[in-house]
């Protein structure tokens, strides 16, 4: 059971915008990709997105770059891991890989019938690994704090 996952690819001709990068969109597929390959083999079981958030855009991957896609396992909760996405490019030609994309996604690992189980447990094990799971931790409070605050304005909300 690893709690990291790398995916290297090529970005495509045809996961460009109107703008001539690479989509959005086909960054937030990436995202959703590299974490659920972490999380279904993190957990040994098939695993659901609950939650993507704080996606941070820091610069344009281009078409015809190499591609790392980064997933690892920051926080466990009883059936959620909480997991940092990286994205980051190079030209395959020379240079380093930048980051390009970075965001938490949270995913919850499922039986067959779909229903959340338990998943093994996380313990940090450097300086970085505590402060990551401290992160995961802060942005559980403050998705928690949006919750409340929205409540009142969205009664049949169940977020």
């Amino acid at each position: 059971m690893s709690r990291e996952v790398n995916l290297c690819f090529l970005a495509e001709p045809n996961d460009v915008n109107f703008g001539g990068k690479v989509h959005g969109g086909v960054v937030m597929k990436w995202i959703d990709q590299a974490g659920y390959a972490c999380a279904a083999g993190y957990s040994q079981r098939y695993a659901v997105t609950l939650y993507v958030g704080g996606i941070r855009f820091f610069r344009p991957v281009l078409v015809g770059h190499m591609v790392q896609a980064k997933a690892k396992v920051i926080y466990t909760g009883k059936t959620s891991m909480h997991l940092l996405v990286s994205i980051s490019s190079k030209n395959p030609k020379y240079g380093d890989y930048k980051l390009t994309t970075r965001c938490i996604i949270v995913f919850v690992a499922v039986d067959d019938d779909g229903q959340p189980i338990p998943v093994p447990p996380w313990t940090p094990e450097s300086d970085e690994d505590q402060k990551l799971e401290l992160y995961a931790k802060k942005l559980m409070d403050a998705r928690q704090t949006l919750k409340d605050e929205v409540q009142p304005f969205d009664p049949q909300s169940d977020w």
